[in-house]
């Protein structure tokens, strides 16, 4: 879009109008938005216009030349890292990952080489990168045998101005790590064409043909991912308390023994799958219907309930009886309590 300032010249020859033909203009483009405003290589041309009335009262134009300027490209890239906080994870863990964004906020398709720094401080153990993983098929998920490993040198992402692509970063942790512990790793992405201090220029090395020039990013970003172990343990006990048939507490034949196994999660984090099981001691028996788990009375068959009383086997080979609880998902800080009845033969 031309602003375009026109003078009314009379009774002037014309033969004195070439000097003042260098009129002004201002001049607006209409462009693709782009992080970094309009795409290197683009040519940004002007033409001026003058107007005027000859010496016989005729209206005249002249346009000036024409001036083109080349965009050079402006070298800019953020990286963030995509994980919503710190990634859970437990002492020894292999190929956990770390996931970031790499964006092109410049105005020319440029190509990036990645790095990861481990050894940052301020954290209680260093991750070990494993590998640097591209987001080949786009879903924003680490994928493997799918995702591409990135080689320096061989397969730097290479980004339009604006796009952006999803890069993992898998590492292994120490299996030195404690509960609690976090570790932390950066990724960097840095312009292959050129890095440094704001307004750096590469001459003749920009999309386009035009100079490469440095931006306020350096030409280079980087993003923290945090490691964070949860390693939850569990602590389990066996009581016991004896009633005799006179009323004390007596191991005699006819004594009833009440065993309680108490489970309690510490640590943080959550166990799964978490499950009790009790032979039932040679020279007793079970006394049916007497299981229950945090007090509250479980049946002996096999049905809805969490509890189980599987019948000894006499053999050849003879199996004891036992009594089995399915606990499930028990999370740290959380006890479980299981009692059960026996009686001494």
């Amino acid at each position: 879009m031309f602003e375009l300032h026109f003078w009314a010249i009379k009774n002037v020859r014309l033969g004195t109008i070439a000097p003042l033909l260098v009129a002004t203009a201002t001049v607006s483009f209409a462009t693709d938005a782009k992080a970094a405003g309009t795409t290197a290589g683009s040519t940004i041309s002007n033409t001026a216009t003058a107007s005027y009335t000859d010496s016989g009262g005729a209206p005249r134009t002249a346009t000036s030349n024409t001036s083109n300027l080349r965009v050079d490209e402006l070298l800019d890239v953020t990286v963030v890292s995509a994980d919503p906080g710190d990634i859970t994870t437990l002492p020894a863990a292999t190929n956990q990952v770390a996931t970031f964004t790499v964006t092109n906020t410049g105005n020319g398709s440029e190509a990036y080489a990645l790095n990861v720094v481990t050894a940052l401080g301020g954290d209680q153990f260093d991750p070990t990168a494993t590998s640097i993983v591209l987001d080949t098929n786009g879903n924003g998920v680490y994928d493997a045998g799918v995702d591409a490993v990135y080689v320096a040198g061989s397969n730097d992402p290479v980004l339009a101005p604006d796009g952006s692509v999803r890069v993992f970063v898998l590492s292994t942790i120490p299996g030195s790590a404690a509960d609690g512990d976090r570790g932390q790793l950066s990724l960097t992405a840095a312009s292959k064409t050129a890095t440094g201090a704001p307004g750096t220029s590469a001459a003749g090395q920009g999309q386009g043909g035009g100079d490469a020039v440095v931006g306020t990013t350096g030409g280079d970003g980087s993003a923290t991912g945090t490691y964070l172990v949860q390693a939850a343990g569990i602590s389990f006990t066996k009581s016991s308390t004896v009633v005799d048939p006179f009323g004390g507490a007596k191991i005699v034949p006819g004594a009833i023994i009440t065993y309680t196994l108490t489970a309690s999660v510490n640590g943080t984090g959550t166990l799964t799958n978490v499950a009790i099981s009790d032979n039932i001691p040679t020279g007793t028996t079970y006394e049916v219907g007497t299981m229950t788990l945090q007090g509250a009375p479980l049946s002996d068959g096999a049905d809805a309930d969490a509890g189980i009383f599987v019948a000894p086997v006499t053999g050849p080979p003879a199996v004891p009886g036992r009594v089995e609880v399915q606990l499930g998902s028990v999370a740290s800080g959380q006890t479980r309590a299981v009692t059960f009845k026996v009686k001494i033969n």
